[in-house]
């Protein structure tokens, strides 16, 4: 089996408050820690009701702290909403904190709406458009020490400056993503669980395109799905009620915190809304652990994935666990981590 990792959003529910949330991560992560996944990646949104943590590296320095072998990375930093050189100085702080444990997940986009991000960057700078390729170049520029001579930015040194950054993910869900990661020679991560483009596809063109570079000799790519594992197909149905009508809310521009069981399966769908909501279940496994495996494996198999990532978003928080729990039973982690 390939190696499991997770991917939290850190989901706010109609019943757990942001703050609330955040210890949940915590929590999740210890639990993952003891089961053997091998990433816990944290993601970065902003004014997203749903979403409790705009800072990653915030948190990752948290969990790192209380977890003893598991890597922790960001999935992503959204590098349009910050300085390069500052992410360069908080990763390489994470690096020298937790030495070998810490990932740099980067992704396109502002990770919010239009007014949120203009608020992000408004006193950064006046850069218009997509230049995340700019940003990515300065950021490595900071490792690599490669600035033209003259340079004033080659009197600036990014500290610590004994640690080196930690691995490089580029996080994407697009052919564009993919064939970036490896021009570059970084690690790709695919985000199957809100991608419209075809996952199978974005992995091998990643992998028959990659460059060797000094950051990654050979390809490595993420496969990150939603998944929701339960002891039954139907009561794992049941927990995925909620994501189903957050889902639906989602596509209306309704970003709410995630819905209880009782009140998605309360809801009055309408035909419409059922079609929209089987059409999403494209990108969700929901099921017994055999169910899931079963959805998931040709899709492992085709893409050729060198690890899987599971973001699971219930409204309960030991039946999230639950699901970590089962999941790490079908991969074989608990063989792995006694070995």
């Amino acid at each position: 089996m390939i190696p499991l990792s997770i991917l939290d959003l850190s989901v706010v529910t109609t019943g757990t408050k942001p703050a609330a949330a955040l210890r949940n991560s915590i929590d999740l992560a210890r639990h993952a820690d003891a089961l053997g996944y091998l990433r816990y990646w944290l993601a970065e949104h902003h004014n997203l009701a749903s979403v409790a943590s705009p800072a990653p590296d915030l948190m990752i320095g948290q969990i790192a702290a209380v977890t003893s072998r598991i890597r922790v990375g960001s999935g992503g930093v959204m590098l349009p909403n910050h300085a390069p050189l500052m992410v360069a100085e908080r990763f390489k702080m994470l690096e020298a904190l937790f030495p070998g444990r810490i990932d740099l997940g980067l992704g396109r986009a502002p990770g919010t709406d239009g007014a949120t991000a203009y608020a992000l960057r408004s006193r950064l700078d006046r850069r218009e458009g997509d230049d995340f390729l700019e940003r990515l170049h300065e950021l490595t520029l900071w490792e690599t020490r490669d600035f033209p001579p003259g340079h004033p930015f080659n009197n600036v040194i990014a500290m610590p400056d004994d640690v080196p950054l930690p691995p490089i993910w580029l996080l994407g869900s697009s052919d564009y993503s993919s064939e970036l990661a490896a021009q570059v020679g970084m690690g790709f991560a695919f985000a199957h669980h809100f991608a419209s483009y075809d996952a199978v596809e974005a992995l091998t063109n990643y992998r028959q395109r990659f460059k060797p570079s000094g950051w990654r000799s050979t390809p490595y790519g993420i496969l990150a799905v939603a998944a929701i594992a339960a002891d039954t197909d139907a009561e794992a149905e049941r927990l995925a009620s909620s994501m189903d009508l957050n889902r639906l809310r989602r596509d209306r521009g309704q970003y709410l915190p995630l819905p209880s069981v009782e009140e998605a399966l309360a809801h009055p769908y309408t035909d419409a809304e059922r079609g929209s909501i089987a059409r999403n279940r494209s990108r969700l496994f929901v099921g017994s652990p055999a169910t899931v495996m079963a959805k998931l494996q040709p899709m492992i198999a085709a893409s050729k994935a060198d690890e899987l990532m599971v973001i699971t978003a219930v409204y309960d928080h030991d039946a999230r666990k639950k699901s970590y729990d089962l999941l790490a039973d079908a991969f074989g982690l608990g063989n792995k981590a006694a070995a």
